[in-house]
């Protein structure tokens, strides 16, 4: 014998991008790209063991959906987005009890022109992405997180890594300082909400968070003498619960982007390893990774 343990569904990769003009200057436009996933859960086994669709809200609909809430609501910052999104299915349909809606934010930024922002004309600013979630049950209890995603960052100084163990297996050397490059993926979670209302509440803090977590990933990355990563990842986890009341919990997963110096000792004895050290050549893999999520302690 055998039973369903788990069944959850959903559209993914739902694509959008919404104009909204401001509401004091009409000329001055603003542009969200979104790509979203609607995930649902509820009274819907019937369709995995007797073949039954009657419980099914066709993924057709959940995309058609996603554009007409984009329409009538506004869609930034997304985790507020994301909360109307899933609330709608666990309201509209009563055998639905949670839904799982993820948001991922393509980054388009306004450009200056003979050193003015222009009102609508904007570039696509590297492969970096917001990310929002929301967990909705029924009851109106909502969980939000929010997140970045491909941040790719290096510094040419300010990085060692020493002391670590030593033995037979070990051939890579002590430095006192090195290139260090990672792809950041950081993702902070928010106390939870008990109804869509106080998820509109906090668009603020949702904004303000995001912007916040950014900076402090960026300068502390800059600024620290790292010894680690690990040890640069777990204060940038300190002060992004220490900034933001509401955070409860941040998360990063950071793989090393390795650049190794180059021996070209074997052409006129020209120095390159190193304090010497100019030239590199790129490493693709394999590569350290580095996770940690940091938690406050009540």
């Amino acid at each position: 014998m055998v039973h369903l343990t788990a069944a959850r569904y959903g559209k993914d990769n739902i694509r959008l991008l919404k104009v909204e003009k401001d509401a004091t200057n009409p000329k001055l436009q603003y542009v969200y790209e979104f790509t979203i996933r609607v995930m649902l859960e509820g009274d819907i086994a019937e369709a995995y063991t007797h073949a039954d669709n009657t419980p099914i809200v066709t993924t057709d609909s959940m995309k058609n959906t996603t554009h007409i809430l984009a329409k009538k609501n506004p869609v930034s910052p997304p985790e507020v987005f994301a909360a109307v999104l899933g609330h709608h299915f666990v309201t509209e349909y009563a055998h639905i009890h949670k839904a799982f809606i993820h948001i991922i934010q393509h980054r388009w930024t306004r450009y200056a022109v003979d050193g003015v922002p222009h009102d609508h004309s904007f570039i696509r600013d590297g492969a970096e992405v917001r990310v929002a979630d929301a967990e909705v049950h029924e009851c109106g209890k909502t969980f939000i997180s929010s997140g970045i995603s491909d941040l790719l960052v290096l510094k040419s100084t300010g990085s060692a890594f020493y002391g670590y163990i030593q033995d037979k297996f070990t051939t890579l050397k002590e430095t006192r300082d090195r290139i260090m490059s990672t792809s950041v993926d950081s993702v902070w979670k928010f106390k939870p909400y008990d109804s869509l209302d106080d998820v509109k509440a906090a668009a603020d803090t949702f904004a303000e968070g995001y912007d916040s977590a950014r900076t402090i990933t960026l300068k502390t990355f800059a600024l620290d003498d790292s010894a680690s990563v690990q040890a640069t990842l777990f204060k940038m986890c300190k002060l992004i619960l220490s900034a933001n009341a509401d955070t409860i919990e941040v998360s990063y997963s950071l793989p090393n982007k390795h650049y190794f110096d180059i021996d070209l000792s074997w052409f006129e004895g020209l120095k390159n390893t190193g304090e010497d050290a100019q030239v590199y050549a790129p490493q693709s893999n394999p590569n350290g990774l580095i996770t940690a999520t940091v938690v406050r302690d009540e």
